[in-house]
């Protein structure tokens, strides 16, 4: 009897058919047997920078989801996206994110959820050629250009990452 490798995922069957309705179907979606559920663990795999990743989080802003979309090195300044939104917001729990996306936290991709919502993109994703995003599972990832990623996102550009704080 011969070992069959792992069985590894493919992009969930929502996504692949997102990308089918974005015309976007020869976009390579990438699947590791390993999680790439962390933004360190997508750029470790795939083997490109950390800033590379895009991080799709769900908020809540007046109690509608809200997605934003941040390179995986940086971190979202709540206050900068409430001003953003002109709303109160706040992150959303983990059962918030699968009802408003479809997805589980870690496999969330910037596009192709049940439920459709504003979407914000900080400018520091535009500073890469390429950046990495989830395909719907914690396995599978794909490459866009940012700022093809963000008009498919249907995405608004914004200044939304937390300030670097001076070291002492």
């Amino acid at each position: 009897m011969t070992e069959q490798a792992p069985q590894v995922p493919a992009a969930h069957p929502r996504f692949a058919q997102a990308l089918a309705s974005l015309g976007l179907s020869d976009v390579e979606v990438r699947s590791f047997p390993d999680a790439t559920r962390t933004a360190k663990e997508a750029a470790d795999a795939i083997g490109c920078e950390l800033s590379q990743i895009v991080k799709s989080l769900i908020f809540e802003a007046d109690g509608e989801p809200v997605l934003v979309l941040m390179d995986g090195s940086s971190r979202v300044d709540v206050a900068r996206v409430s001003e953003a939104l002109g709303a109160t917001v706040k992150r959303a729990n983990a059962a918030t994110v699968r009802a408003a996306t479809g997805y589980a936290i870690g496999g969330v991709p910037p596009f192709g959820h049940v439920t459709e919502m504003r979407v914000l993109a900080d400018r520091g994703l535009l500073a890469h050629e390429t950046v990495w995003a989830a395909a719907g599972t914690p396995h599978t990832v794909f490459p866009l250009p940012p700022k093809e990623l963000v008009e498919h996102a249907g995405g608004t550009l914004v200044d939304v990452r937390e300030a670097a704080t001076p070291a002492t």
